[in-house]
């Protein structure tokens, strides 16, 4: 449904060393680990303890343990491997780890819907009215038309946050002075049937998980998006802040239970958070990871690769 969009997984140079900087905290954890060192027990043991402390997670850092022992074996490393080899071997562990977060394709159970409709969730603090900017962007970029929703009526000045990313972006924003977020949202969706958008993205109040009459506001906003637009939303994305660690998996799971999640943001991977977090959400709760936030320009959300993502992680960039 959102395929189409032609955004692709190839990053340049530039989006290469800015996830490589992104991810600097946790490569240099390991970065260490690769040069001058036996490889026993020790090495071993080395690493398993840079993957705790970069918030990958106890039973996730034990899974990961035994796959690169595995694959040391298979390729016959030893003491005398450069380091390259090790870093490689390490990369390719990683990559596999994460292969759980990489959709198979965006959901498609209305393939001739128009617009396509992406609800976004998730906590204060985390980027979402941010990253909601920062796809409809991407978007319109790639030649397609986006419709904004305000749908977070209860953060003081979201409402207007929104409307200045929609100024910037040259894209209109549907939202009310004072409403229900529900109201809010039944309106973006029929502008957008109207207008025969591409794609609207409905923004949401940003909530704790244990905030449970606010979850529940977020159901009924689900709800009445479908009696807009049968099979709407189509996506159901959480924004995540990938510094927060362990908690992120809390409310992955929370949010998740609550409306069926279809995708993750994770945000805020610019130098200062552990990017093993997505290693523990691939273990505990394996939803597809859309994009990542690497910095804070309107280019720095990035779709998410694996493959580019593990090797910034053992400094293989």
């Amino acid at each position: 449904m959102i395929g189409f969009l032609g955004l692709g997984r190839a990053l340049d140079r530039l989006k290469l060393n800015r996830l490589k900087d992104g991810l600097a905290r946790t490569r240099d954890q390991l970065g260490a680990i690769f040069t001058g060192r036996r490889l026993d027990e020790s090495w071993f043991d080395d690493v398993e303890t840079a993957l705790l402390t970069a918030d990958v997670g106890s039973q996730a850092s034990a899974d990961l343990m035994r796959d690169i022992r595995q694959e040391i074996k298979t390729r016959d490393l030893n003491d005398d491997s450069p380091p390259q080899a090790l870093r490689q071997a390490v990369a390719d562990c990683i990559e596999r780890a994460l292969s759980p977060l990489i959709g198979n394709g965006f959901t498609d159970s209305t393939p001739n819907a128009m617009p396509s409709i992406v609800m976004v969730a998730g906590v204060n603090g985390a980027g979402k009215t941010t990253s909601i900017g920062k796809l409809a962007h991407a978007w319109k970029s790639a030649g397609k038309t986006v419709l904004l929703g305000a749908g977070d009526t209860f953060r003081a000045a979201a409402r207007e946050q929104l409307m200045v990313w929609g100024q910037r972006n040259q894209v209109d924003v549907i939202s009310q002075a004072q409403g229900d977020p529900s109201a809010v949202a039944y309106d973006a969706v029929s502008a957008g049937i109207a207008r025969r958008v591409d794609i609207v993205i409905v923004d949401t109040a940003g909530r704790l998980p244990t905030q449970l009459h606010l979850m529940e506001e977020l159901k009924k906003v689900k709800r009445v998006m479908a009696k807009a637009m049968p099979d709407a939303p189509h996506e159901i994305w959480l924004v995540i802040d990938g510094g927060t660690g362990q908690n992120a998996i809390a409310q992955v799971k929370a949010f998740d239970d609550a409306l069926g999640l279809s995708g993750l943001i994770v945000t805020k991977l610019d130098g200062t958070a552990k990017g093993g977090v997505l290693l523990a959400i691939a273990k505990a709760r394996p939803i597809p990871v859309r994009y990542i936030g690497v910095g804070e320009s309107i280019e720095d959300l990035q779709p998410f690769d694996a493959k580019a993502f593990a090797a910034a992680v053992v400094g293989n960039l």
